[in-house]
């Protein structure tokens, strides 16, 4: 399995989660088996200084092979492009790369709710 966390820097293990997954600097892939971390790597996400085009990011993180995102915050339309490609987005987390994928793979954590600001768009996290 491969985990997707949107990042601030370049890190890898120790690198600190984003707020926003479209808007970080770098995803740090996170390669598990057998439910336990086996390697990580870093890479710059191409999207980070334009926002691009709606679903752009999401295809960017299918592409690099993952069956899970997770960012801080995340909006209704991402949160459905991720799960239109088959890959769970997981939200409303922070801190260490490593101590949230630890975290995912034991089960404290997963899920997603749009941000904030994506519910005040698309009132209520429903798609218009």
């Amino acid at each position: 399995m491969r985990i997707a966390v949107a990042v601030e820097d370049d890190r890898g293990l120790d690198a600190l989660l984003s707020h926003h997954f479209g808007r970080c600097p770098y995803y740090t892939l996170v390669d598990v088996e057998r439910g336990k971390i086996k390697g990580a790597s870093s890479v710059a996400n191409p999207f980070y200084q334009e926002h691009g085009q709606p679903g752009q990011v999401p295809n960017f993180i299918n592409n690099q092979g993952a069956q899970v995102i997770v960012a801080g915050g995340m909006g209704y339309r991402a949160v459905r492009f991720f799960r239109e490609f088959g890959i769970e987005p997981v939200t409303g987390v922070s801190g260490k790369v490593k101590d949230v994928v630890e975290a995912y793979l034991e089960g404290r954590i997963g899920g997603a709710e749009p941000c904030d600001e994506s519910r005040a768009h698309w009132g209520g996290g429903e798609s218009k």
